[in-house]
């Protein structure tokens, strides 16, 4: 037995630095946090049952990540730890205990985990001195200039009393609302993607060239401190009101709880709304709030007693790819996704993921028959992020891009020169397109039409009702009687009854009243989103004004640009996308800014950039009531912005606008600017 054991214990530690070095060297990892996790648990067990076996060098005596790069190494004045991990409350519940043998009666400290890239900063009488990774706990690597190309960073501390030194630790990450953004660009560009924004922040903050990183909106809080000197600290809570002071940028959602039943309601809290905050989190640490308790815990060799991490159940899983199939889009594009088997990741059992296009598949080298590592993040549409390569066959084999439309028939090619996605040319009558246009016209970012789902969509066009959305605002209950769909029988007598008919009427009625930048959404003309839109909207004021405007006179306006422009021009130039603005127009639909006219102008001239949640408005009306009262709602904080609005869970453009000196207001200062006041 102990032969077999010992046999294991040497395959897990190959295994696990192997997979250490992917993650931490590479940014590229070929299993998921929660497999890795498992593999490191199977260990550490084998090794409490087998502790003759145990090798000096053994990863569970750690930090991880202490390898040679191409980066300059230098030494931590403190030691960095790492985190012990529980998977539930049952865990956790055993290091309470373990805490209050030792503790009577702490109070605990708990904060988001941060799933990004661990950081030690260095400041020596106020200023950055140095910025290293976590390495192995001792060594790190020296990324001091491309941290300081983080612009929610100091580069001095502030206030009256500055240490003669201080390690911060932190850790760095990319906005969720940045690196969607980013992987788009990415996308439309034919660049290979992002697996995750902790790999993206990484990848971004270990670049030999300071520039790269500069580009990348990443962005750091700090939740701990190493070694000092002329500062010190009762507590952690304490701690991080001293570092906030320095303008450093701290986390507010921390909180202190002073029995263990308010750490677990945290915990939950969390849980349900982990996709609420600016930035991916994988759980929960949970501190002992008292420095001197802390002293008296202690650590083991790789991490503090008084600290554990509760990790969340994982959103990346493995499965089997079956088969990869293809889509098409609502502009002609056409997407491959997997089909797989059955799993359950972030809360929900899933059989399709994206794989974005051929030049992905590609790159990740995904085969029909991989074992592949997929991602769920909320509502986030599943994606295969990559084959787990040592678990093929050999029966597997490569995905050959379809050459026709698999609804229509029409040839796929690219539209224009350097468009990396292929596309159906047929955008008139493919079915596959009307579907999802008029299924996209009804959407929360378009018009808003919550009874036009997808299968109302599809039941218009299979009945023939329309033919494609020019007709969609002339609709009859007549019309609709014709469909099964929205005029079902009743059981009892037989007779029809059409409350769908009635629903889609009264709601179409109602779109009819949205402002011109909907309109635009609601058209899919490509590239232009509600950003692009809301620009258009208020700099032109009509649709015909944008129709008839050149490229260059629409790339100049603020929001637009060169490739906007290009995709306006085309699409004007087509007669049946005129037909379509023709018909609407004369069933009522605003082609027309006219309600900025009926309004009071009294946020003409300023910017405004919302972060957090607020309590009048969604994010889609507060963007609206800025727009129509003549303000602009801008998505980034610049020299430009007038004013930031923070809500609840504000992100990290508070910290933005601080550092810029943009003025900061509450809901109710910028309900006294509504009013004009």
């Amino acid at each position: 037995m102990s032969n077999q054991a010992r046999h294991r214990m040497s395959e897990l530690i190959d295994e696990i630095r192997d997979h250490q070095f992917k993650y931490h060297v590479l940014d590229a990892p070929s299993i998921t946090d929660a497999e890795f996790d498992g593999l490191l648990r199977e260990l550490t067990a084998l090794e409490a049952k087998h502790p003759e076996l145990r090798e000096a060098d053994s990863p569970t005596f750690g930090i991880g990540g202490g390898f040679a790069t191409t980066f300059t190494q230098h030494d931590h004045i403190e030691k960095m730890m790492s985190l012990d991990n529980v998977f539930d409350i049952t865990e956790l519940a055993t290091w309470f205990d373990r805490v209050e043998k030792e503790i009577a009666a702490p109070t605990y400290l708990c904060e988001l985990k941060v799933d990004g890239l661990a950081i030690n900063l260095t400041y020596e009488n106020g200023q950055l001195v140095r910025g290293l990774t976590r390495g192995n706990g001792v060594t790190g690597e020296d990324v001091t200039l491309n941290v300081k190309t983080i612009k929610n960073l100091p580069h001095a501390l502030v206030g009256a009393k500055i240490p003669a030194l201080i390690e911060v630790r932190g850790e760095v990450f990319f906005p969720l609302a940045a690196f969607n953004e980013l992987n788009e660009g990415f996308e439309e560009l034919g660049k290979p993607l992002f697996a995750n924004p902790r790999n993206a922040a990484a990848g971004s903050l270990r670049q030999k060239d300071p520039r790269v990183s500069a580009a990348r909106p990443l962005s750091v809080v700090v939740h701990g401190v190493g070694a000092r000197e002329g500062i010190q600290f009762d507590s952690q809570s304490g701690a991080y009101a001293a570092l906030k002071e320095l303008g450093l940028p701290t986390s507010d959602r921390f909180k202190t709880c002073t029995t263990r039943a308010e750490v677990e309601k945290y915990i939950e809290h969390y849980g349900l709304h982990r996709h609420d905050v600016e930035h991916e989190i994988d759980g929960v640490v949970i501190k002992v709030d008292s420095i001197t308790e802390q002293t008296q815990l202690g650590f083991t060799s790789r991490a503090p007693k008084w600290a554990i991490a509760f990790k969340y159940p994982p959103e990346e899983v493995t499965t089997r790819l079956l088969d990869i199939k293809v889509s098409i889009g609502r502009t002609g594009r056409v997407t491959p996704f997997a089909f797989m088997e059955p799993v359950k990741v972030a809360g929900s059992t899933v059989t399709n993921a994206t794989l974005h296009n051929a030049s992905e598949i590609v790159r990740k080298g995904v085969l029909i028959g991989d074992v592949v590592v997929i991602r769920k993040a909320g509502d986030v549409i599943p994606e295969v992020l990559g084959p787990v390569i040592e678990r093929r066959t050999g029966s597997e084999v490569a995905f050959i891009m379809p050459t026709h439309c698999p609804e229509c028939g029409s040839g796929l090619r690219a539209i224009s020169d350097g468009d990396v996605d292929i596309r159906c040319p047929n955008a008139q009558s493919c079915p596959a397109q009307l579907r999802e246009r008029i299924y996209y016209i009804g959407s929360r970012a378009a018009l808003d039409i919550d009874v036009l789902g997808y299968e109302a969509a599809a039941a218009l066009l299979d009945a023939k009702i329309i033919t494609d959305e020019s007709d969609l605002f002339n609709l009859t209950e007549e019309k609709l009687a014709t469909s099964d769909f929205f005029m079902k029988k009743d059981g009892k007598d037989g007779f029809k009854t059409g409350k769908n008919a009635e629903k889609l009427l009264a709601a179409l009625t109602r779109a009819k009243g949205q402002p011109l930048w909907r309109v635009l959404v609601a058209l899919s003309i490509r590239h232009v989103g509600p950003t692009a839109a809301q620009a258009l909207a208020a700099h032109c004021s009509s649709i015909e004004k944008i129709s008839t405007s050149t490229a260059q006179e629409l790339a100049e306006i603020d929001g637009v640009g060169a490739t906007i422009a290009d995709s306006i021009i085309e699409w004007f130039s087509i007669d049946w996308h005129q037909e379509i603005i023709a018909k609407w127009s004369a069933a009522g639909v605003h082609v027309r800014q006219e309600v900025l006219t009926q309004l009071p102008q009294t946020l003409a001239g300023l910017t405004f950039v919302v972060t957090g949640g607020l309590e009048s408005y969604t994010r889609d009306s507060i963007a609206e009531i800025i727009l129509t009262h003549g303000g602009k709602s801008a998505s980034a904080v610049s020299s430009k912005t007038d004013y930031v609005l923070v809500g609840t869970d504000p992100g990290s453009k508070l910290a933005k606008a601080q550092e810029i000196g943009v003025p900061v207001i509450d809901e109710a200062r910028f309900k006294e600017l509504l009013a004009g006041r």
